[in-house]
């Protein structure tokens, strides 16, 4: 491992402790209501003596945050395309699309169960719906500010419209895009989640609210350490690839 990437993982771990370490005296000041909050040895246990259901769970969770994410960025990659490529369908998509964040996306939740049922359907839908804006406003922001310079090139060079898209335009907006696919990525938890309180017969949501009927509190902060496991994994899986896949784009994260 280099030396930067010890300093992350010591950073990683640090946080990590102080984070333990807030929790448990969190714990002991709750005094006699400690049924409120569980202790860190607590939720270890849980995740330890139940660790096959809570996978099961688990699984069907990330299997939706992945195909919400892979068709969120598919529906906000080609949008942005469109919005950027043609002026009449901007004038008439546009408006849409800034009403459509007017909506609460939670309140649309309890539709996509009623029309797509309890299964993998409604939540991978509610994980697109989620991922979709970022990803859409982000790609388009970078599309429509290429440089002026370079467009001007392209055109006295005689560029056709596409080869200028597929080697200018594309190129100029990828930070953007993957700025926006970080976002996405971050929120890309909320969609599924949510999709399963609404309704579902599986999932960590579905896990969290079996426990809090019951007062298993323990089980509710096993399921929640688990979800923010996947989210933390996910979002430094996107980050690492996009650094390789865009080497060109600078990083001060990356200075000590």
């Amino acid at each position: 491992m280099s030396r930067d990437g010890l300093k992350r993982l010591g950073r990683a771990v640090v946080t990590l402790a102080v984070l333990l370490g807030l929790w448990q005296i969190a714990f002991h000041l709750t005094g006699e209501r400690r049924f409120l909050l569980p202790s860190p040895a607590q939720t270890l246990a849980v995740l330890v003596e139940r660790h096959a259901l809570i996978l099961e769970h688990a699984g069907v969770t990330f299997a939706e945050i992945l195909l919400g994410l892979g068709l969120g960025c598919l529906l906000g990659v080609g949008t942005a395309l469109l919005l950027a490529s043609f002026r009449p369908v901007r004038r008439w998509l546009m408006p849409v699309l800034v009403v459509s964040q007017a909506i609460p996306v939670f309140a649309i939740a309890p539709l996509l169960v009623l029309w797509l049922g309890y299964g993998l359907g409604s939540k991978v839908a509610m994980a697109t719906l989620i991922i979709y804006f970022p990803v859409t406003a982000a790609f388009f922001d970078g599309l429509r500010r290429t440089d002026p310079g370079w467009m001007d090139l392209a055109r006295v060079m005689g560029g056709s419209r596409f080869a200028t898209l597929r080697h200018i335009r594309l190129p100029a907006a990828l930070p953007a895009f993957a700025s926006g696919l970080r976002v996405a990525t971050a929120v890309a938890p909320i969609g599924a989640v949510v999709g399963e309180w609404v309704g579902s017969s599986a999932g960590l949501g579905y896990l969290m609210l079996q426990a809090n009927a019951r007062m298993q509190v323990p089980m509710m902060f096993a399921a929640l350490f688990v979800l923010a496991v996947f989210a933390i994994a996910l979002y430094t899986a996107v980050d690492v690839l996009l650094r390789r896949a865009l080497p060109w784009v600078p990083d001060d994260g990356r200075s000590p």
